[in-house]
């Protein structure tokens, strides 16, 4: 049964079921083949015997000696036109003679419990009738058409073992993926080998490569996220190690408050730290969607809520510009927080005036951009800011380096890109875009 669970077994089960069917087809055809040209011979054979013995004045010694051969099989009978018997052959076993009375041609008889195939001749002077026992002819053809189908009786073990060979030839190639897979540990994710695969198995394997690949992506991704955020979170504990050392160490008073302000901003820092990197996390792909339906216009004026006591503390101006409602399916937390990191950015990096429109852009793909009047990017720097924990050039602005990375992530979860421009108030432009329906 465990043979019949395999690719292997099934294909020669079906096929030597398919090869039985055949063979006995063609055997059968052949066993009735041959019988229909061994009755045929029989036929002939009787034809000869009475033509020959027609044109014969008499039936000589030897000859008569020759037809009371037990093992002659045959029975013959003579008689003139006047019907009078010239001569009569009666072999061993038979009870009766044939009927006196001839039918010219074959024909058949049936005599107690034998049936005869008959043949009678006839001519000016004499009628000649020659029979044979069917039971005879029927057991010497039936001998001829069994021995015929000998050779497709042997050949049919050696043809099985031989689709066996086959099958098993055909399947190397799978057999080798089989091998590859299991011989690889835990973290081997190398492509298999593809070669020589049939073209029914080829995709199947390919498309696992591709699932391979991306697994592998994802967790050097992953390895490489994990180790940033090592590296980063371990400044800020260190940092907040030492303040919180000055702080035991400081006498009650001023210098206390002032040791307690810094471990409190560190405390955010590091808070601020671990929320970005969660997000980062959420943004990832692979990471659990939750698409639902929004309103982006809607979705742009909660992030603003959000970010505006920032705004207020910094004295910065912020305007939304959003006219219609923009529905469309998406995960509204990280794209409400990738919007909020972009109107932070510009906060934090000196920016006085920011705009955030939520529009329909060229087709009537929804279009999402924050303007600002700061001191913008420089174009040839545009492509590393996406980078994890690339920071801007001003090193006095605090912060982590995850807020473009975030936004990049979370737009690419949406279907969306993101690009990076100059603004018409002289900072940056950022657009998240959808493509167009």
């Amino acid at each position: 049964m465990r043979l019949l669970h395999t690719l292997r077994g099934r294909l020669f089960a079906l096929l030597a079921v398919l090869g039985a069917i055949t063979a006995l087809a063609v055997g059968g055809a052949t066993y009735l083949s041959v019988r229909a040209e061994a009755d045929a011979l029989f036929d002939y054979q009787l034809r000869q015997t009475a033509l020959s013995l027609r044109d014969q004045g008499r039936v000589a010694g030897d000859e008569a000696a020759a037809l009371t051969d037990p093992s002659f099989d045959y029975v013959v009978q003579i008689w003139s036109l006047q019907g009078l018997e010239l001569y009569s052959s009666r072999p061993q076993g038979m009870t009766e003679p044939l009927p006196a009375r001839a039918v010219l041609g074959y024909s058949d008889l049936r005599l107690g419990s034998q049936s005869w195939r008959v043949y009678s001749a006839a001519t000016p002077l004499r009628v000649v009738q020659v029979a044979q026992p069917l039971a005879v002819r029927q057991k010497l053809a039936a001998l001829a058409a069994l021995r015929s189908i000998v050779p497709v009786a042997v050949a049919l073990p050696l043809v099985a073992a031989a689709v066996w060979w086959l099958i098993g030839l055909s399947l190397a190639p799978l057999e080798r993926v089989v091998q590859a897979a299991q011989s690889g540990g835990a973290n081997a994710l190398h492509a298999l080998p593809t070669d020589g695969l049939p073209g029914e198995i080829a995709p199947l394997v390919e498309a696992f490569n591709g699932l391979l690949a991306r697994l592998s992506t994802a967790f050097d991704t992953q390895r490489s996220f994990v180790a940033d955020a090592a590296h980063e979170l371990r400044t800020p504990l260190t940092a907040l190690k030492l303040q919180l050392g000055l702080l035991r160490d400081s006498a009650p008073g001023p210098q206390q408050d002032e040791a307690i302000e810094r471990l409190r901003s560190g405390i955010d820092r590091a808070v601020r730290l671990v929320e970005q990197l969660l997000a980062l996390a959420r943004a990832e792909p692979g990471a659990a969607t939750a698409d639902q339906p929004l309103d982006l216009a809607e979705l742009a004026r909660q992030a603003l809520a959000d970010v505006q006591p920032l705004a207020d503390r910094a004295q910065v101006l912020l305007s939304l510009t959003a006219p219609d409602p923009l529905p469309l399916a998406g995960d509204p937390q990280a794209l409400r927080g990738a919007l909020r990191n972009l109107i932070d950015n510009a906060v934090k990096y000196g920016a006085r005036r920011v705009e955030v429109s939520a529009l329909r852009g060229p087709r009537g793909a929804p279009l999402l951009r924050v303007d600002d009047d700061g001191p913008g990017i420089a174009p040839e720097q545009r492509d590393r800011v996406f980078d994890r924990f690339q920071r801007g050039e001003d090193t006095r602005v605090e912060g982590s380096g995850l807020g473009l990375a975030i936004v990049q992530a979370a737009a690419r979860r949406q279907g969306a890109s993101v690009r990076l421009s100059d603004a018409p108030l002289g900072g940056l432009r950022v657009e998240i875009a959808w493509p167009a329906p």
